[in-house]
Parts: structure tokens; C-alpha cells; sequence
């Protein structure tokens, strides 16, 4: 199965090929501070990323061992990898068009999660 994705302006689009893991809820300061609340986000490997459209595209060193790919354009938060690894690549869920089929499978750091909110879902929490 395919499913397309893309920023808010369409400059940056993309298919995934093949299953998607379930969606993970990050709530660091990181992710909160890149996307303005948490990051929630599957995960492919690098076989099934097609990036079909990239002229927006730019890559942020976020910390020494990881980059966040995202729009110039429209500001969009898209990718998450491993700089020196070239594994799987983390695709946040909401820039996928159309029904995905995944659910929230976990959160992660929920001990720096914001003050303003409350994780209202049965998934499992973990404090890292």
C-alpha cells in the first residue's frame, strides 16, 4: 500500500511504500519547541521514502546525532532521522493525506511534556 504526504504548501510531497509502523507521540522539548506541541509520528525505512518533490526541502541539525527535515516554504515539521545512520526515517503523521490506518501506539518523554495539556488517550506513557 501507498500513502502520499506533503507540507502545507505542497512544495515538499512524498509517498511511503508498504506498512507503517503506528504513530509514537514524542512530547521532549525538542519536539514541542519544532512543532509548537508534540510530534506524532510514524516510522519507514529508508527504501520505502520516495521523496517526490524536494526544492523546499531543508534539513536542520536539531542536536549532534539527529536532523529534522522540514519546508522553507511554509514552515512545515515533515522528517526526523539520524544524522550518521541511514536507517529509518520518522514521518510525522499529519502531513500524510487521507486515512492512515495507524493508531497512537505510545508516548515518549511524557516527563517533559507542557504544563497546558493532559494525554487523554489509553496508549502507554514513558517517562523517556
Amino acid at each position: 500500500m501507498n500513502h502520499q504526504g506533503s507540507c502545507l504548501c505542497g512544495a515538499v510531497q512524498y509517498i511511503l511504500t508498504g506498512a507503517l509502523r503506528n504513530s509514537v507521540a514524542c512530547h521532549c522539548q525538542q519536539c514541542r519547541k519544532n512543532s509548537g506541541h508534540y510530534v506524532s509520528a510514524t516510522q519507514v525505512g529508508p527504501e520505502q521514502l520516495d521523496i517526490t518533490s524536494d526544492v523546499t526541502l531543508v534539513w536542520y541539525q536539531s542536536s549532534p546525532g539527529a536532523q529534522r527535515g522540514f519546508c522553507n516554504t511554509c514552515g512545515a515539521s515533515l522528517f526526523w532521522r539520524h544524522v550518521d545512520d541511514k536507517g529509518a526515517v520518522s514521518v510525522m503523521s499529519g502531513t500524510l493525506d487521507g486515512p492512515t490506518g495507524i493508531t497512537t501506539e505510545k508516548h515518549i518523554f511524557v516527563a517533559d511534556k507542557g504544563d497546558y495539556y493532559d494525554i487523554a488517550d489509553e496508549a502507554p506513557q514513558h517517562d523517556q
